[in-house]
């Protein structure tokens, strides 16, 4: 047999590019969370509660971003 010959199962290829992607986002938003800790608590010397409390975020968005 040669590869021509082969069937290729378009699902199985959906199936396979599909877990890929969602494996690539996963492995971003832990990247992201990772990089706000080494960020936040590392670097800025803050604690590492404060890392999730939105209210953190905001006062970080606020300074950057004051007229």
């Amino acid at each position: 047999m040669t590869e021509e010959s082969v069937p290729v199962h378009p699902r199985r290829t959906g199936l396979r590019r599909s877990l890929l992607i969602l494996c690539i986002i996963v492995a971003l938003i832990v990247m992201l969370f990772i990089g706000m800790i080494i960020g936040y608590v590392v670097l800025g010397k803050g604690n590492f509660s404060d890392v999730f409390h939105f209210s953190t975020w905001r006062h970080v968005y606020d300074l950057i971003f004051a007229p």
